[in-house]
């Protein structure tokens, strides 16, 4: 979904599931450094810690 500029914002399904698992890892106080939404497959990235890369697909399924 893009919005007025041609921005593109998440799907419901894909914030809810970004905000499921920043409350996982911040429950093991792993500091959350990077949510970025990948405009050229529209799926959310996170880097958690150091080492922890996760994808929100649009759908709101998560890879890790």
């Amino acid at each position: 979904m893009s919005v007025e500029g041609g921005e593109h914002i998440p799907t419901q399904e894909q914030l809810l599931q970004c905000y499921i698992l920043s409350c996982w890892a911040t429950r093991f106080y792993l500091p959350i450094n990077l949510i970025r939404l990948d405009e050229r497959s529209q799926n959310i990235f996170m880097l958690i810690g150091e080492d922890i890369e996760v994808e929100i697909k649009p759908n709101g399924e998560w890879i890790k």
